[in-house]
């Protein structure tokens, strides 16, 4: 049979209209409250005066770093083995050989290698190597080769950030974090966030590796997947072509998707530099601003500070006006320039005022370490929340600190803890999400699947849902390793439930909207309405109109919630509101509450309560009888049969009407007789 989930016929489509199901979700964002930027009473214990004091962070010094030096065990020799020196490949070869057998056996869903694999992880962690005990810890948490076990897994992943290994310290912060331990979380986000901050930029946003979400709702995103096919996309060709061709538009984007690792394309600020210059000769001044910041980071180039401000200074003159805050930032550190704040804060200024939320930021710190001005911690924290709206990243930071001290700002852990995270998820270990990606692209789900689960265990959402979606999309084909080798459609089913729980308790409403689903069919859980309702009013809360629609579908049947008709048709109302796309739906479901109301013990209320038992069984038959590829041939003859009669029998009794209707009115009487000449 051949795309069997693409046919169904009308009368299905109208049954599953009346069902609770889920669609789409939205991210959740984080909003500051008024109440959560209300400015804390002076306290002489926060505010020090001393610019020397290292509470806060000043004016980072941004040297591009690899990534096994900021993230130590990280994968990416694994996977870039061109980032990382032969001496460091040696130094931990045992461990990495044992990490890529991991990989390979889980890419083939091999079980006796997987075994092999984590044999060796286990008895180098048991040696105290700290790298292999976060890997062990993985392997616990998510019972792969191993019992399932929380308790291990969180044990070697303490064990492993007392060694070092800032992956580990991901996963304990988010464990802490889900136990709303929120003392115990900040601690580890902040130190994360420090790590991940020291790798962004200077007067651009940080090198982010945006993580993609592989599905909308129940179907693959096919055009976020194409966007990222990276030097094999057509299009990044195409436009390669013509820088190739002497195009300095193209040259600059080139280089653009090169410095910042954009569009699946991997980073390389070699090449980036490349282009940028070959840019610049043809009189394309965005690249001047790149080049200055190139130099000014070293990245893919030797530092040079000279050349950094003179590749600066010319971008301002061409009125890029965020090339300002390089400029600020050179003299404020005293690189290439004798240091001078007055100078420093004029640029930032200059920034600040054409709209560069950099700017913002970077006057931000002068004032809250009193850095050539008067310490004004309320100035300061003003900057950081201009900068924060304009999602500056390094704002982020700030203000967590600012949070997470009480310093300018009503103290609020929880927040900071928050604030802390979303920096540390751009740290240098979201390039796992790169090599999830670029598996799933090339059809390699196993691999893609083990990467998502490493990800979500360190509590990225967007991870949890993708590992989630390959489970419940490709079953068998995603390769799920369990406790004993290949996982059993119950196990799938409690990994994918377990992946959308945690999904969902981030805000993701699809997630909700399917655990909702899976508590009211008793999809990899007992089935439990209460549970069910109590989901769909998590993704409802959101203003999501498929869950007001299932809260309203349960209300009129007393599924979970009380029988109330009125506040069924309420949800129904709400959710057509909310998205009038939901009309078909919506109009289906008030109809049978109509029937209901009036006519409660009739035939067709029963007709309609027995839609859900029936639903099943008639798309079973659809697909294994009339979608069989003989069948269905001859089905759609035959309706092209009826369809041709039909029609040619509409036509003649439109001629034979049409001509009695031209002779009626010459030929009879006002009585009716027919008229003789």
């Amino acid at each position: 049979m051949r795309n069997r989930n693409s046919r169904r016929i009308t009368f299905v489509l109208l049954c599953l209209a009346l069902l609770p199901i889920s669609t789409l979700g939205r991210q959740l964002v984080l909003v500051l409250s008024q109440e959560d930027l209300k400015e804390a009473a002076a306290d002489s214990t926060n505010l020090v005066d001393d610019p020397s004091d290292t509470g806060f962070d000043d004016f980072i010094d941004s040297e591009a770093k690899p990534d096994y030096v900021l993230d130590p065990g990280s994968w990416s020799p694994i996977f870039e083995p061109a980032t990382a020196p032969q001496v460091h490949l040696e130094h931990e070869g045992a461990y990495y050989s044992s990490v890529s057998k991991i990989v390979k056996a889980y890419s083939r869903g091999d079980e006796r290698a997987m075994e092999e694999a984590a044999s060796e992880i286990e008895a180098a962690a048991s040696a105290g190597h700290p790298h292999a005990q976060s890997i062990l810890g993985f392997l616990y948490g998510m019972g792969i080769g191993r019992e399932r076990s929380k308790a291990k897994s969180f044990l070697y992943h303490h064990f492993a950030a007392e060694g070092g290994n800032m992956q580990s310290k991901m996963a304990l912060a988010y464990t802490y974090s889900r136990q709303e331990m929120h003392d115990k979380a900040v601690k580890l986000y902040a130190e994360l966030a420090e790590v991940a901050i020291n790798s962004f930029l200077i007067s651009k946003d940080s090198p982010v590796i945006e993580p993609v979400r592989i599905h909308s709702g129940a179907e693959e995103n096919k055009e976020a997947l194409r966007k990222s096919r990276g030097e094999e996309d057509e299009d990044f060709q195409i436009l390669e072509y013509q820088a190739q061709k002497g195009n300095a538009g193209a040259m600059y984007k080139i280089g653009i998707f090169y410095y910042f690792g954009l569009r699946g394309v991997r980073r390389d600020h070699t090449k980036a530099l490349t282009w940028f210059l070959k840019a610049v000769e043809k009189g394309e001044a965005r690249s001047m601003e790149l080049l200055g910041e190139i130099y000014a980071r070293g990245a893919g180039v030797e530092r040079n500070f000279t050349k950094a401000l003179e590749w600066l200074t010319l971008a301002s003159k061409q009125q890029l006006f965020s090339a300002y805050n390089g400029l600020g930032y050179l003299y404020v550190k005293g690189y290439g320039v004798e240091k001078n704040y007055t100078k420093a804060k004029e640029y930032f200024e200059k920034a600040a005022d054409n709209g560069e939320a950099g700017g913002f930021y970077n006057l931000g710190v002068m004032y809250l370490k009193g850095i050539g001005v008067k310490r004004d911690v309320k100035i300061a924290s003003k900057n950081f929340i201009t900068a924060f709206d304009a999602g500056q990243p390094k704002a982020f930071y700030q203000l967590a600190k600012m949070f997470h001290t009480g310093v300018g700002l009503k103290k609020n852990v929880p927040l900071a803890s928050s604030l802390y995270k979303l920096v540390a998820e751009r740290g240098p270990w979201s390039s796992l999400s790169r090599w999830a990606l670029e598996s799933y692209l090339r059809g390699d789900v196993g691999r893609a699947f083990l990467l998502y689960s490493r990800m979500a265990e360190l509590g990225y959402e967007i991870a949890q849902s993708n590992a989630a979606w390959i489970l419940d999309k490709y079953g068998e084909r995603s390769m799920c390793l369990g406790e004993s080798g290949i996982c059993s459609d119950e196990e799938r089913h409690q990994r994918s439930h377990a992946l959308w729980w945690q999904a969902s308790e981030q805000g993701n409403e699809h997630a909700a909207l399917l655990i909702g689903d899976a508590y009211y069919y008793g999809r990899g859980t007992e089935r439990d309405y209460d549970r069910a309702a109590e989901a769909y009013m998590h993704a409802k809360s959101q203003s999501n109109a498929q869950a007001m629609f299932n809260l309203g579908y349960m209300h009129e049947h007393g599924q979970g919630l009380p029988f109330d008709l009125h506040l069924a048709k309420r949800y129904y109302d709400q959710a057509l509101e909310v998205d009038h796309a939901a009309k078909l739906p919506v109009t289906l479901a008030l109809g049978s509450l109509w029937i209901r109301k009036n006519y409660a013990n009739g035939i067709l209320v029963n007709v309609i309560d027995s839609l859900p038992e029936v639903y099943p069984k008639v798309e079973a038959w659809v697909e294994d009888v009339l979608m069989e590829e003989g069948n269905a041939t001859i089905l759609t003859l035959f309706v092209c049969l009826l369809t041709v009669l039909y029609l040619r029998e509409r036509q003649r009794r439109h001629v034979a009407a049409a001509a009695g209707e031209v002779a009626f009115p010459h030929q009879l009487g006002e009585q009716g007789v027919p008229v003789i000449h």
